[in-house]
């Protein structure tokens, strides 16, 4: 006869075996979350660090880690395979991931740089300005896995930019700002808040940098978003919309108090340069992060038509084969509500 305790025992044990149900407040109460950024930990990484160290994923039922990565185009594979669940990459590379195969599992579901980081940068004593037509004829560095590299075919169509003298060679991201200070080559390709402070921790002036963003040069698309594996989405939305609402308030920290969100960073890289960082950061922030759309309809959401238009751009300069639609890259369904997206 089982008695009581007994039966309670066994009860806990067959639990154990095979998961507990717990109370729908709890419902994703030890979800773990592998995250991959884009990039090292540097300032712009601030307001994921943030929401981690201060407890806001914790205080969704989250346990989360969070890993640097090798750009911006290589985080979607890591988050389409599932290695990672979540991640930080370029949009645009996601729209060009689905259009080859739709079967993917990956879609972006918060958007953080509402306008893209992609640029080019080079030396004036190179002969490069801000006039993108002063690219012709040169040598630009292009390390493979970089999202503003990946924009190239679209920039040069939308800049007017004659490629036939303009030699691309393959670099490395270590050695990307070195060879540009050493004049190995002209410009390169990278996200300006990064490429222009290494090149100043390079020894180079502020007075011999040259920047062409391209979003200013006739390219109007979006940036970098977080994604989620969609396997991993539909298993567990509220842990998705946890983890979104938790990064708000990491992202609201970082604005509003940039010293903290460095200090964060150089937990992670005690090498890093605290002032260097905070004008990173602040750059991020200005240029990318906090734009006037944002202001307005708070951080995370995207204009549909617009995200629209910039595939419409895409099938012309990247050859999409058309594959796929808005709706199928961008989910907001997991947002939290837009006075919880506010930045201040």
């Amino acid at each position: 006869m089982i008695t009581r305790r007994l039966f309670s025992a066994a009860v806990l044990a067959a639990g154990l075996m095979v998961g507990v149900t717990l109370p729908v407040g709890q419902a994703h109460a030890e979800t773990a979350i592998k995250f991959t950024l884009d990039w090292k930990f540097e300032g712009p990484a601030a307001g994921f660090l943030l929401a981690l160290d201060k407890g806001y994923f914790a205080a969704e039922g989250l346990d989360v880690t969070i890993d640097s990565g090798n750009g911006s185009v290589e985080a979607i594979p890591r988050v389409a395979t599932g290695a990672y669940q979540m991640g930080f990459g370029d949009i645009n590379s996601v729209i060009k991931f689905l259009d080859e195969d739709p079967s993917q599992k990956v879609k972006a579901v918060m958007m953080v740089y509402d306008k893209p980081v992609f640029s080019v940068v080079g030396r004036k004593s190179l002969g490069v300005t801000e006039d993108p037509k002063s690219l012709e004829g040169k040598k630009l560095g292009a390390p493979p896995p970089d999202g503003a590299f990946a924009q190239w075919p679209a920039f040069k169509q939308a800049a007017g930019i004659d490629d036939s003298g303009i030699t691309i060679e393959s670099i490395g991201f270590p050695v990307r700002e070195p060879m540009l200070a050493k004049g190995d080559v002209d410009a390169v390709f990278g996200f300006a808040f990064s490429v222009i402070l290494n090149l100043k921790a390079q020894g180079i002036a502020d007075d011999d940098i040259a920047t062409i963003l391209m979003a200013d040069n006739g390219l109007n698309l979006y940036g970098n978003s977080v994604l989620v594996n969609s396997d991993f989405a539909t298993e567990n939305p509220e842990a998705v919309k946890g983890f979104l609402k938790a990064l708000a308030k990491g992202f609201a920290d970082a604005v509003a108090n940039p010293e903290e969100g460095v200090a964060a960073v150089l937990k992670r890289n005690e090498t890093l340069n605290a002032d260097i960082e905070k004008e990173r950061l602040e750059m991020a922030n200005a240029m990318n992060i906090k734009t006037p759309y944002v202001v307005e309809n708070g951080m995370g959401s995207v204009d549909m038509a617009r995200l629209s238009a910039s595939i419409e751009t895409l099938k012309v300069s990247m050859g999409l084969k058309g594959n796929v639609a808005a709706e199928q890259v961008f989910d907001g369904s997991f947002l939290p509500a837009k006075e919880e997206r506010m930045l201040p």
